[in-house]
C-alpha cells in the first residue's frame, strides 16, 4: 500500500484545474486517504498557468510536497514548468492533441468528439486516464462523479471512461488501509460554518483574495445558514454597515485581506470606543501594497494587533487548519458577543484556499448569551460601569430603554463628555474586559504542542505552518509548539508547552520574525528563526533541509 501520494493537475486557466484538483482529492479521500490541495494561480483576469498539489497520506495531512507521484498535464506548459517535481517513479499522464512527453498519451479531443462533449470536460478525460494509470476501480470513479459532479454526470463519466480506457496501469496506489472517506472543507469553508455555528446572522465583505471565496460561500448558501450576506461598495461601508448590524443585534462578521483591512481600522477604532462586538476575518496574502494577490504570507499579525488608534482589547485567534478553523471561528463570534470587544479570524491564502479533510462531527462550542441585565425602570445605561468591565447590551427596540451607542468620549449612559474623571473611568472599565477574557480562554487549549516532551529542541509556529511544522517535527523527533490565540497573548500556557527546551526555533512565513518579536515582546528567548518570504508555502522538502541546517 502506498502511504503518500502526491498528484499535480496543470493547465491554462479556464480548463477547470481547480475542479479537477477537488475530484482527484474526493477519489484519495474515497480510497481512504487523508487528503490536502494546494490551488496556485497567477492574479490574472483570463490566461496564466494553474495547477493544484493533491496529497493523499494514510496520516492527516496539511501541506503539499515539492515532488510528484502522479503529473497530469492539459498543456506542454505543465511539463515545462514542473520538471523539478518530477522523480525516478513519477507517472506522467498528458493530452496529446496539445503535449509531447514521456508517459501515458491521451487524446481529449478524440474522447469529447466521440460522446459530442463540450472541451470543458477535458479534464474529465484526462481524471479518467489518472485513475487507471495509478489503478484506481472504474467503481470508485463513478461514485465521486455522481457524487461530486452533479451536472452532466452521464456525459462526463462517459468521456472519463475513454480517458480510462486509452492507457494502462501503471502505478497502482491502492487503498489506504481501514480508514474512512472524510469530508473535504476549504479553510475559508470551515471558517463559514464555524461563525454559522457561532451564531452568525449577516455577513458583509467586498471581494479580496484570498477571502474572497469565503463571501462566495456564505452567498451560495445563505439561506440554508439562515445568513444575511451583503456586498457593499468598497470594505469602510462594509465596516460600518457591520456595526449597524452588530447595533441592531445581529451577530455580524466581515472578511478581507490586508490591504482591505487597512481601510477598515477606523471603523475598528470606533467598535473600540463604541463598544460594538464584530468579527474580522482577515485572510492574509504578500504584500505591501497589491504584493501578490493570489499568493500567501503571514507578514499581518503585528498589525492586527495593534490596528485602529487608541486603547481597547481585542481577541485574536489564528488556526492552523481546516478543523482549527471552524471551532475557533464559532469561538470568536461567541467572544466577541459575549465582551463586547472585535474579535479578529486571522487567516493566509494557504488555509483559506486549501483543502483539508475534516470530521464532520467535529464540536464549535456553545453560544453565550450576552449580558442584559437592566434593572428598570431606572434609566438604562449602555455603558454601565461593571466589575468586568462589560456592561448591560440592549437593541434598539427595548421595551423602556433608549440605547445609545457613542464614538465620542462619553459617560455610562452614553452622553458625550470631555470631563476627565470620566473619561479615565471610561477608559479603565474597557480594558478591565482583558482580564474576564483571559480568564475566559483558560478552558480552551490556546496552544498546541505535538512530540516528545523529554525533545530540548522545539519548533514554534503559528497559522498555516502548522501542517508543514507538524509533519517536519514529527520526522525530525522534535517538539512542535502552536499558539493558536495571540491575543491575549498565552504567555504562561507557553511556557508550559516550552518546559523543558533548551532551543527554540521559530519558524513563520514572513521577513521579520513576527511571532519572534511578539515572544521577545513577552520574555520567552527565540533561539533562531527560519523565515520564508516568497508567496509560496513552504514544504517538508525545504523546511526539512533548513531546520538540518540549523541544528547540524
Amino acid at each position: 500500500m502506498v502511504q503518500d501520494v502526491s498528484v499535480l493537475v496543470g493547465g491554462r486557466a479556464g480548463e477547470g484545474i481547480n475542479n479537477a484538483g477537488m475530484v482527484i482529492a474526493h477519489l484519495l479521500n474515497r480510497l481512504g486517504y487523508y487528503v490536502y490541495m494546494y490551488y496556485d494561480y497567477p492574479s490574472l483576469i483570463r490566461g496564466g498557468h494553474n495547477f493544484a498539489l493533491v496529497r493523499g497520506r494514510d496520516r492527516p495531512v496539511g501541506v503539499h510536497r515539492e515532488s510528484a507521484d502522479f503529473v497530469i498535464a492539459l498543456n506542454q506548459e505543465t511539463l515545462l514548468r514542473h520538471k523539478d517535481r518530477f522523480i525516478p517513479r513519477t507517472a506522467t499522464v498528458f493530452n496529446s492533441d496539445a503535449v509531447h512527453g514521456n508517459g501515458e498519451a491521451v487524446s481529449v479531443k478524440d474522447a469529447l468528439h466521440a460522446e459530442n462533449a463540450p472541451e470543458i470536460m477535458g479534464n474529465s478525460v484526462m481524471i479518467g486516464a489518472f485513475a487507471k494509470v495509478a489503478g484506481i476501480p472504474w467503481d470508485d470513479v463513478v461514485t465521486v462523479f455522481s457524487r461530486h459532479l452533479p451536472k452532466g454526470t452521464q456525459q462526463n463519466l462517459a468521456v472519463a471512461r475513454r480517458g480510462y480506457d486509452q492507457v494502462s496501469m501503471v502505478s497502482p496506489i491502492g487503498h489506504a488501509g481501514g480508514n474512512t472517506p472524510r469530508a473535504l472543507l476549504t479553510g475559508n469553508e470551515a471558517i463559514g460554518l464555524g461563525l454559522a455555528a457561532g451564531g452568525l446572522g449577516a455577513y458583509v465583505s467586498y471581494p479580496m483574495t484570498p477571502s474572497s471565496s469565503l463571501l462566495h460561500f456564505l452567498a451560495e448558501n445563505a439561506h440554508n445558514l439562515g445568513v444575511t450576506v451583503i456586498h457593499p461598495e468598497n470594505e469602510i461601508a462594509v465596516m460600518l454597515m457591520a456595526l449597524g448590524f452588530s447595533y441592531a443585534g445581529t451577530r455580524t462578521a466581515v472578511g478581507t485581506s490586508g490591504g482591505g483591512f487597512c481601510l477598515m481600522t477606523e471603523g475598528l477604532s470606533l467598535a473600540g470606543m463604541a463598544e460594538v462586538p464584530v468579527v474580522l476575518v482577515v485572510s492574509q496574502r504578500t504584500g505591501p501594497s497589491t504584493g501578490l494577490p493570489t499568493y500567501t504570507a503571514q507578514s499581518d499579525l503585528l498589525f492586527v494587533l495593534h490596528a485602529g488608534h487608541g486603547e481597547f482589547p481585542r481577541f485574536v485567534v489564528a488556526p492552523g487548519d481546516a478543523a482549527q478553523a471552524y471551532s475557533w471561528s464559532a469561538v470568536a463570534m461567541d467572544i466577541a458577543w459575549k465582551f463586547q470587544v472585535p474579535s479578529f479570524i486571522l487567516s493566509d491564502k494557504t488555509l483559506s484556499e486549501g483543502v483539508y479533510c475534516i470530521d464532520p462531527k467535529i464540536h464549535a462550542g456553545s453560544l453565550t448569551e450576552c449580558t442584559r441585565e437592566w434593572d428598570g425602570p431606572a434609566p438604562y445605561e449602555r455603558y454601565r460601569d461593571t466589575e468586568s468591565g462589560i456592561s448591560p447590551l440592549l437593541v434598539p427596540g427595548t421595551k423602556g430603554a433608549v440605547v445609545k451607542v457613542n464614538s465620542y468620549a462619553h459617560d455610562a449612559a452614553g452622553i458625550s463628555t470631555e470631563d476627565a474623571d470620566i473619561v479615565r473611568q471610561m477608559t479603565e472599565k474597557r480594558l478591565r474586559k482583558a482580564g474576564g477574557l483571559s480568564a475566559a480562554l483558560a478552558e480552551y487549549e490556546t496552544v498546541l504542542h505535538e512530540g516528545p516532551e523529554t525533545a530540548e529542541t522545539a519548533v514554534i509556529c503559528w497559522g498555516s505552518v502548522r501542517g508543514v511544522c507538524s509533519e517536519v517535527c514529527s520526522d525530525m523527533g522534535i517538539r512542535m509548539v502552536q499558539p493558536v490565540v495571540l491575543a491575549p497573548f498565552p504567555v504562561e500556557s507557553i511556557r508550559t508547552a516550552l518546559d523543558g527546551v533548551r532551543r527554540l526555533i521559530a519558524v513563520e512565513e514572513n521577513a521579520t520574525g513576527q511571532l519572534g518579536t511578539l515572544l521577545r515582546l513577552f520574555g520567552i528567548p527565540v533561539d533562531t528563526e527560519i523565515l520564508h518570504c516568497n508567496g509560496r508555502p513552504l514544504t517538508p522538502e525545504v523546511l526539512s533541509g533548513r531546520l538540518q541546517g540549523v541544528l547540524s
